[in-house]
């Protein structure tokens, strides 16, 4: 009967239909990511939390799918989601380092479990059954925002190092057409909690764009480090393994993307699209 009642706004199913396809390959993109984990048996430095967050947001609206009833879209791409990321999770566990992975069940525990069941039985037995959905709602609203503010780490590196190799344009891309397409479904479905997180995951999309288009052709910020000049962005790259990409549908969601290797004995100075390479000894 879910299915059918979203008939009533054709609108609405359209762009829910378009906003599970281009989700469906979002949740994907990782999956680079874990099958390089899998060849060399090693997490490699990547973070478990956002994996953790996704999954939590992916239950989260899964359940408020549920109670509401007439969103049957967004129960597909979120049990979708939450395998998904349940999957990544379990890799993460079996190759991560030993304190890696007592941080990552520690955190699951707490907030995938304790939380999320907090949320469950607090939202079913506290609050009456005509201020569930909203309750739910805004709940996972404020989630949403949360996790959406994740990317601006990755365009202040961007603006930091001039350097837009950590951020996959193609990636923001398809988040921000994410965004617009969960919008238009929140809209016409007039559910104002799936509408108002995509507003702003749309402006995040397009800044992210904007940063590419503007520091593309860029040279590279040249920084101090040990008293030895580096490429920024291989200076982060010694701090941060793990650059967030924005995923702008109901499952919020951030994306390790895989760093290229560098060479720290080289500086290496990209001017105007052409890469020329000046070495120097370390």
């Amino acid at each position: 009967m879910g299915a059918l009642a979203v008939n009533d706004h054709p609108w609405a199913f359209t762009f829910g239909i378009l906003g599970n396809v281009i989700s469906f390959m979002v949740f994907l993109a990782p999956v680079p990511t874990f099958y390089g984990i899998y060849k060399k048996k090693s997490t490699q430095g990547f973070q478990s939390v956002p994996y953790l967050v996704a999954l939590f947001s992916g239950m989260l609206w899964f359940y408020y799918a549920l109670v509401k009833k007439n969103a049957m879209l967004l129960i597909t791409i979120n049990s979708f989601g939450t395998v998904i990321e349940t999957i990544y999770i379990v890799m993460f566990i079996f190759y991560a380092p030993k304190d890696a992975r007592k941080f990552t069940l520690k955190l699951f525990g707490f907030m995938n479990v304790g939380l999320f069941c907090s949320i469950l039985v607090l939202s079913h037995f506290a609050v009456r059954s005509e201020y569930r959905v909203p309750v739910l709602g805004w709940i996972n609203v404020a989630i949403s925002v949360i996790v959406f503010a994740a990317p601006l780490s990755a365009v202040a590196q961007v603006i930091r190092t001039r350097s837009v190799e950590f951020m996959p344009f193609y990636l923001s891309f398809f988040l921000t057409l994410s965004a617009v397409m969960w919008f238009s479904y929140g809209l016409f479905l007039k559910d104002i909690c799936i509408a108002i997180p995509n507003v702003l995951g749309f402006i995040l999309g397009l800044l992210q764009m904007l940063l590419y288009a503007i520091y593309r052709n860029r040279k590279q910020v040249i920084i101090e480090d040990d008293e030895k000049k580096i490429p920024a962005a291989v200076a982060a790259d010694q701090h941060v393994k793990n650059v967030v990409g924005l995923t702008t549908l109901p499952t919020s969601e951030v994306h390790p993307v895989d760093p290229p290797p560098h060479d720290h004995r080289k500086s290496v100075e990209v001017d105007a699209g052409s890469h020329t390479a000046a070495v120097s000894c370390a």
